[in-house]
């Protein structure tokens, strides 16, 4: 079976395929279905891709497309998710779902929430953290994945999405120490201010 791993190279699931015996492309770039079918693409995971996937794509693939994303959805769909579920004080975990023509907006394949000690941690930490549960949750959960019985779970409520530019207004807070700012020192500075 052709795997086609979505994101940066290399991919830490990449092993994981290939030691099924699975054969794995690792891309980064842009895709249509002419790429899918040159490679005879059976399977697509997303992760940490930064394109858009198109209609056509998730036709092509009918099902046969997932994205692991660092958040709890429907909460920080979209860009940075990791630093947004503490801008705005948010639920912390990381999902598994099937790619639909929104962004994150895919039923949930499965879903783990994530606690961390929020006075030691820092961005980098939790990302790193975050990244190897997502990692993790993808191979607990991939027999019955790839046999195509996950469950399909609706998305409830709205959640937030996030793009790029959203985090302009909060740049400053990262100024000092970048990603390694302790996640205390921003956690809910991006929520309304009440009286």
């Amino acid at each position: 079976m052709n795997m086609l791993s979505l994101g940066p190279k290399p991919s830490p699931i990449s092993e994981f395929l290939n030691q099924r015996g699975y054969s794995v492309i690792e891309y980064n770039d842009l895709i249509d279905t002419l790429f899918l079918k040159k490679q005879d693409i059976d399977f697509a995971i997303s992760y940490r891709y930064r394109h858009i996937i198109r209609p056509e794509i998730i036709t092509y693939l009918d099902g046969k497309i997932i994205n692991l994303h660092i958040s709890c959805l429907p909460w920080n769909k979209g860009s940075d998710p990791n630093l947004w579920s503490f801008l705005e004080d948010t639920p912390k975990g990381v999902t598994i779902h099937y790619v639909d023509s929104g962004i994150d907006t895919g039923d949930i394949i499965v879903q783990k929430q994530v606690v961390f000690d929020e006075e030691k941690e820092t961005l980098s930490s939790t990302y790193d953290i975050l990244n190897n549960e997502i990692v993790q949750l993808l191979k607990d959960n991939w027999k019955f994945i790839i046999r195509g019985e996950g469950p399909r779970i609706k998305q409830k409520g709205t959640g937030t999405v996030h793009n790029s530019r959203d985090k302009e207004p909060y740049q400053y807070l990262l100024a000092e120490k970048g990603w390694d700012t302790p996640v205390m020192n921003i956690k809910g500075l991006a929520l309304p201010k009440r009286d």
